[in-house]
């Protein structure tokens, strides 16, 4: 068992990959209560594969690419708002189109422009070749999102639950929607090292699912999707390691089994246990 544990340590990729697992699982667990409460998938969803053509552009010209997909991402929320608002396309239908619209373009962009970028990795994640400047823009980037939804953790929670209320003793939905869009594109950026484009929609919304189908407090489901998201993103990475087989993939098979779990044995909410 030691062996299991410590022998993939020892190599410096494994420590840079488990790092950056944690920090994902972390601040990918966070967002996701919030986005399971409100019903946010599509926009997890839409923002996730956005974020491509960024990317891309940023490698031509020689940009971070977190700064392109965080561009890509924020106007993809601007354009599914302002379809929404000046056309009668409902919020789900201007969803699919802007972001399979955006997704197709990152597509065209990455066949037609020679370049090193693999787009395995960008599709997929590459957790086990991450650079050092990988690491500290995953850090400070997974930092600034989990300090900022824990300290607006009571604004927020207020408004997944009562919006009205909140209004009422002076809360802005609207600023606090910001904040969570804000906090979706720079998760996003910060998980495509680890799962990529293609995947991130599952780290960004399983862990608050499993959490909410486990408890009905909100304190105990943070804390039960930051388990999840953690415990997903470590066994993930070392079982991809010692199977040899796609990280990012095994990330999210690993936190699908764990929702699986929840689902058939939570103790009132599971369909085996709760009957």
């Amino acid at each position: 068992m030691n062996e299991l544990l410590l022998e993939p340590l020892t190599f410096e990729f494994m420590q840079r990959a488990m790092l950056v697992a944690v920090v994902v699982g972390v601040a990918c667990a966070v967002l996701s209560c919030w986005l399971t409460l409100l019903g946010w998938s599509l926009m997890g969803d839409a923002v996730s594969h956005a974020v491509l053509p960024g990317v891309v552009l940023s490698y031509v010209i020689g940009a971070p690419f977190a700064a392109g997909a965080f561009l890509f991402g924020a106007g993809a929320v601007g354009l599914i708002g302002g379809l929404n608002r000046t056309s009668r396309v409902k919020e789900d239908a201007a969803i699919g189109i802007v972001f399979t619209g955006l997704f197709a373009l990152g597509l065209v962009l990455v066949s037609v422009i020679p370049s090193q970028v693999d787009l395995f990795h960008i599709l997929f994640g590459n957790v086990l070749g991450v650079s050092d400047g990988d690491i500290l823009q995953v850090l400070v980037l997974g930092a600034l999102v989990i300090a900022a939804l824990l300290l607006l953790r009571k604004s927020l929670v207020l408004y997944a639950f009562d919006p009205v209320h909140a209004h009422a003793i002076g809360i802005s939905p609207r600023r606090l929607e910001m904040v969570l869009l804000g906090a979706l594109a720079l998760t996003v950026i910060v998980a495509l090292q680890a799962v990529g484009i293609v995947l991130v929609v599952a780290m960004l919304i399983t862990p608050g699912a499993t959490a909410y189908l486990l408890t009905d407090r909100f304190d105990k489901m943070l804390a039960l999707a930051i388990g999840t998201g953690v415990l997903s993103t470590v066994l993930g990475t070392y079982l991809s390691y010692h199977f040899d087989a796609s990280t990012g993939g095994m990330i999210v098979v690993v936190l699908t089994v764990l929702f699986l779990l929840a689902y058939l044995f939570s103790p009132r909410q599971g369909v085996i246990t709760a009957r």
